[in-house]
């Protein structure tokens, strides 16, 4: 069975993007896909079973008959880290990974693998990338998100450094339109010279990136106050309103489609937020607004959504989740699938698992 193990440098650079992309295409060519993150940090409890939240994701988007934890068969609690490390358990846990693998080999005439947050996951437990992939005789595509110039360089040149042997190639995404052409004129030739493989490169859409006004509920368990909810409004940017009305105006008009955080008793900052593009309110402390918010929010469409938590742990909460491509509606998932079909080399992917 050919398998691909997809990584990245540093989080949120759109590995499980890529792998529901390729697995769409692949599944489009009449191959069986099967999926497998063997090493994960980012534990989510389904009943009584530990799996990981992306692995469940992909088995709903590609339609796997397949649960959570057996696409999942490493994932990292606080007490299985304890465990390791003091000896309580002293396991090895390659061969969970390898079994996961195998079982799937008997199905699949392609296999999956999506890497950590970064190339410096899994050596702590003796699961870093180049070992597993090494193990399981899988290709190695290293997914590099755009920050700047010199950045992307010496990014791609890490990863090529951490997997001397193993690099099959590199996918540059969420490139700028107005970096493109130093990407793809100058970044692109050096690298291949080099000796990098760069298979594609993607371009930056920033409403890949955003959460829909549903996800953000979901997150936040938040309390709707508004009869319009409009859940699948996306959410481009997060803005706390903590200043004065005026400097409160200025900003708010410098960035479309966003999401303001403020306290619920800020009724200045609130009535600022919707003379502007906002998706929706977030109102913090559980603080109810007065009468004359809601009636304007549903007079203009933007859902009140009212939060437990203060502001900083709100920022917190979607944080951890802003900026990660997540394609759960079919629109996105449809976009991000075109720009790979358009601006990915799938013939020299091809060879890279045929071993040419």
């Amino acid at each position: 069975m050919k398998s691909l193990y997809i990584t990245s440098v540093e989080k949120y650079s759109g590995k499980t993007a890529l792998c529901l992309a390729l697995g769409k295409l692949y599944q489009e060519r009449g191959l069986n896909v099967g999926y497998l993150k063997p090493f994960s940090l980012r534990p989510w409890k389904i009943g009584d079973k530990i799996a990981d939240e992306d692995a469940a994701f992909v088995i709903d988007i590609l339609g796997m008959n397949a649960k959570p934890w057996e696409m999942s068969p490493v994932v990292v609690t606080t007490e299985v880290l304890n465990n390791y490390l003091t000896g309580k358990e002293k396991i090895d846990f390659m061969p969970r990974v390898l079994e996961a693998a195998k079982f799937l080999e008997e199905k699949k005439d392609l296999l999956l693998l999506e890497g950590g947050e970064s190339l410096r996951e899994g050596y702590v437990m003796n699961l870093s990338t180049p070992d597993v992939a090494k193990e399981l005789g899988s290709e190695i595509l290293v997914v590099v998100k755009y920050c700047e110039d010199a950045c992307l360089l010496d990014d791609v040149l890490t990863a090529k450094f951490r997997l001397p042997n193993s690099l099959s190639g590199v996918v540059i995404n969420r490139v700028p339109e107005h970096a493109m052409d130093f990407v793809n004129n100058v970044a692109v030739p050096f690298l291949e010279k080099e000796g990098v493989p760069i298979l594609g490169v993607l371009p930056n859409d920033r409403e890949l990136a955003a959460l829909s006004v549903g996800e953000i509920i979901e997150v936040l368990g938040a309390e709707v106050l508004t009869s319009c909810r409009n859940e699948e409004s996306l959410v481009e940017a997060l803005m706390v309103g903590a200043m004065t009305e005026d400097s409160a105006i200025r900003r708010f008009r410098k960035q479309q489609n966003k999401a303001v955080i403020t306290g619920g008793d800020r009724t200045d900052i609130q009535l600022a937020a919707m003379e502007t593009s906002t998706t929706c309110l977030i109102l913090t402390g559980n603080l109810h607004p007065n009468n004359l918010i809601i009636k304007q929010a549903e007079n203009m469409g933007v859902p009140i959504l009212l939060v437990p938590g203060n502001t900083m742990e709100t920022v917190e909460a979607l944080d951890r989740i802003f900026g990660k491509t997540r394609l759960g509606q079919k629109e996105k998932l449809d976009k991000f699938l075109g720009y790979v079909k358009e601006n990915l080399d799938l013939d020299r992917l091809d060879k890279a698992l045929e071993g040419k």
